[in-house]
């Protein structure tokens, strides 16, 4: 695939904490890049999905349950980042194909 570098600069923000998803949004603004905008939806999904599920997940006193679900989303994050890295456009598994159809506003 063919990413210019400031796509692939974005879609590499975007994966650096929620506030990088947002940052990446605002750079993504003016020059509108494909591959940063699939990115940032896929980042954004990671992360505002690990804050919703992980509120309930707290509510479980096992320690099993709390790792299994924080490795669980460290490698959906590894996944993401390193496709952003090697300037690819792959879905995460299991929910990235979620994440485009919800944030398809984001471009």
């Amino acid at each position: 695939m063919n990413t210019t570098n400031e796509g692939k600069n974005t879609a590499i923000v975007s994966y650096i904490t929620i506030i990088g998803a947002v940052i990446a949004i605002f750079m993504n603004s003016e020059k509108k890049d494909v591959f940063a905008a699939f990115h940032i939806r896929q980042a954004l999904g990671i992360f505002l999905s690990f804050f919703l599920i992980g509120y309930f997940i707290g509510y479980f006193d096992s320690w099993m349950i709390s790792s299994a679900f924080y490795v669980f989303y460290f490698i959906l994050w590894i996944f993401g980042f390193t496709g952003a890295l090697q300037g690819e456009k792959k879905l995460i598994p299991l929910l990235g194909e979620q994440f485009q159809k919800i944030f398809k506003n984001i471009e």
